[in-house]
């Protein structure tokens, strides 16, 4: 893995000069050796290799939740310049069948992301979720969130 940082360290410099150089070995040992004693992550060459094979399904989650997070914003504006009051407030509480944490963790992050909802509680495959009204909040189970993560699970497990 250090042969990998100090990869891009030396591409995101763009410029190769021998401090740079050095400066670059030394930040990859530091770098490597924070994961592996402080993190307690062991990276290995099998676990970057699935990372790269999952980059485009992360780019494309990525792209989606910019959509849906600029969609929330205009339809909490349009809540906001009305001329009566739209929200009614809703806890709602559903299952998921995301079979990670990791991958619920990332559901639970995007639902807060977006406005108009905040993920209050996620116990096991359980979430909490707090919605401005019930249109916001009926879109929440089966998710496009949802399928993505799962497409993901499938791809990791594989």
């Amino acid at each position: 893995m250090i042969l990998i940082y100090f990869s891009l360290w030396v591409i995101f410099n763009g410029r190769v000069t021998l401090e740079i150089l050095t400066a670059g070995v030394l930040i990859s040992i530091l770098l490597d050796v924070f994961v592996k004693k402080i993190l307690k992550l062991n990276l290995t060459a099998a676990a970057f290799l699935k990372f790269l094979k999952l980059l485009p399904d992360i780019l494309i989650y990525a792209v989606v939740l910019l959509i849906e997070i600029i969609k929330a914003n205009l339809a909490i504006t349009k809540i906001v310049f009305a001329h009566e009051i739209l929200v009614e407030p809703c806890l709602v509480k559903f299952k998921t069948p995301l079979k990670t944490h990791a991958a619920r963790v990332a559901l639970a992050n995007s639902i807060t992301l977006t406005p108009g909802t905040v993920t209050v509680s996620l116990e096991n495959d359980e979430f909490l979720v707090h919605a401005l009204n019930r249109d916001i909040a009926e879109g929440l189970q089966g998710s496009l969130f949802e399928k993505l993560l799962r497409r993901m699970e499938r791809k990791v497990n594989a």
